[in-house]
This record gives structure tokens, sequence and C-alpha cells, in this order.
């Protein structure tokens, strides 16, 4: 019998999501243990003791940052072209991860850094966004005609961003990225991997994903 990879995910967590999306585009099956980051059980510390989601256990193999569990999945199986994008795609997946991310968890949580302008970071975002939009203004995706993984990469963390406060975002004159941004919460993929589970816990039934 063939043991199944398996994937410690938080449902709500953006690396997670973008885990998640790729895996259910490759159809690489795994096992899905659901966390909570305030309970983190053993297994998942011990196979993982930065305690960060998404993870992937593939026999001895652990898999611990979330682009590397997305080329992991696209590697096995790539159906829809994902990988097939160009070098610049994988530059601005950099920005999102680096310099966008930043300036999203000091917009996202300001209390926590008094140290720093929160109208200073929310600008730094919007620099970012501003030439998500002008790309998406010229097709209706990032990288051409068709969905790649820059799109998967970044769409969660533009959907963070915009919740952070979406009257605002809506406020903001970028159509072109609303519309790829609504495009995608409306999908019945993006449904498909928020399904709610339980923790999980020891000896409870395997949730196979997707």
């Amino acid at each position: 019998m063939t043991t199944l990879p398996i994937l410690w995910s938080f449902r709500r967590c953006p690396y997670a999501m973008r885990a998640r999306l790729a895996i259910q585009s490759s159809g690489v099956q795994v096992v899905l243990q659901e966390i909570l980051l305030r309970e983190k059980p053993a297994p998942f510390l011990a196979a993982s003791p930065k305690g960060t989601v998404p993870v992937v256990q593939d026999g001895d193999r652990v898999i611990e940052e979330s682009r590397d569990v997305m080329l992991w999945a696209l590697g096995r199986n790539d159906p829809e072209g994902w990988l097939d994008m160009p070098r610049e795609g994988h530059a601005l997946i950099d920005q999102n991860d680096g310099p966008f991310k930043s300036a999203l968890d000091h917009t996202k949580y300001a209390v926590r850094f008094p140290d720093r302008s929160e109208e200073d970071e929310r600008a730094k975002a919007m620099a970012f966004l501003t030439e998500l939009n002008d790309r998406l203004a010229q097709s209706p995706f990032l990288m051409g005609d068709r969905r790649t993984l820059a799109d998967i990469a970044i769409l969660p963390f533009v959907r963070q961003f915009a919740n952070t406060d979406r009257a605002w975002f809506d406020a903001q004159a970028l159509g072109p990225l609303t519309a790829w941004l609504d495009d995608f919460l409306a999908s019945e993929r993006f449904r498909a991997i928020m399904t709610k589970y339980p923790p999980w816990q020891e000896g409870q039934d395997q949730v196979l994903f997707p």
C-alpha cells in the first residue's frame, strides 16, 4: 500500500492557500491535516520545528516553504501549464513574498509596529498593487492570456490586503486588479480549497485532498 504525502495546512493562511491551489491543480492526492496555529500538534512540530504552514511530508522528505510545495506538486503533474511562464513571473513572486508581504503585515498589524507609519506602509503595498493593475489592464492574467504560477502565488496575498479594509481597497480605482481578484474569489477553484475541516487529531479518519 502506498502511503500518501501529508499536507499540514491552516485554512486562512495565504501561504497554505497557494500550496493547496497548486496541489488541487496538479491532482496529486495528499492527506490534509488542518492545524490551529495556537495549538500546534506535536507530530507537526516534529516534522517541521519552525512551526509554520504549509508543510508537506513525502516519505522521508519534508518540504517547509510554500513555493517549494507548489513546485513539488506541479513538478509531479502540471496539467494547466502553470510552470510555463517567463522568468519575470518568478521575479514578481519575489516582490510579492518580500517587499509586498512586509508592507501588508505592517498595514494589517499596524498596532504591533508603532515605529512604522501605517500610511507609508500602505503606500508601499499600493506601489506593487499598481504594478499588478497595470499588467492586468493589458491582459487577463499577470503573465498574459492564461493563468500561471504567478497568479496563483500572488492572489491569496492580494485577497489578504484587500480584506484589511475592503471599502478602502474598492475605492482605489484598481479596476483590472479588483476584477482579477473577484473573479478568483467567486470561482469553484477557490471555494474548493476553502472547505472547513476540524483540527487534526491522532487517530481521526484521513481527509483526502483534493
